[in-house]
């Protein structure tokens, strides 16, 4: 971690960081979701204190892609927290879904590992099924050079442990076959994690 964030945590400052996310203008608003990202890493409880993650979903769907990238990877850094990934799960894991269609891949790519973080948990993971994030998960895992593949087989994985989610990627192991042959080791083994809990039974 860098001095600077060491100094804003231990100055007391990420409160009003997060105020002046609602008013500044997009290139400082910019400035403020990189210095969050560096502090939030370590600490969030702050943030999730003062109504970060508000703000933050409402970044989500801001009109500059930056902005939005960075918000996902904010929201990325608040996942890392346990008691991130529960905010998380009950109020950002739907728009996270939209975002996975995003024409950005910065943005595919924040949103995706944001959602992999809030799919630890359980209800992260209904909440992924019900806002159907599925089909664009497994369209990002078929893109071999998209920044977001890894993060979305990992998700995917998540969601084969709810037996809704395990019944509808049985139909989709050819998937994951392809990227056994993939040149990242990181992909290959989260592609056989995945097919194995895909396949798995119960005796």
């Amino acid at each position: 971690m860098s001095y600077r964030a060491v100094h804003i945590l231990r100055a007391g400052l990420i409160p009003f960081l997060v105020l002046k996310l609602k008013i500044e203008p997009d290139e400082i608003q910019e400035l403020i979701l990189d210095t969050l990202s560096n502090c939030l890493r370590v600490e969030a409880s702050e943030a999730l204190a003062n109504d970060a993650v508000t703000i933050l979903k409402e970044k989500l769907t801001h009109s500059s892609v930056a902005i939005r990238s960075k918000a996902a990877w904010v929201l990325l850094e608040i996942g890392t927290h346990p008691e991130g990934k529960n905010t998380i799960c009950e109020e950002i894991t739907p728009v996270l879904v939209s975002l996975l269609e995003d024409a950005d891949p910065e943005v595919q790519a924040s949103a995706t590992g944001a959602l992999m973080f809030a799919t630890v948990k359980p209800q992260g993971r209904f909440s992924a099924l019900g806002a159907g994030a599925i089909p664009p998960l497994l369209k990002l895992v078929a893109e071999e050079t998209g920044k977001a593949r890894l993060s979305a087989i990992k998700t995917l994985t998540m969601l084969a442990e709810v037996p809704e989610g395990r019944k509808t990627l049985l139909g989709h192991t050819d998937t994951f076959q392809q990227c056994l042959n993939d040149p990242s080791e990181a992909v290959k083994r989260a592609a056989q994690i995945a097919i194995r809990v895909i396949q798995w039974k119960p005796f």
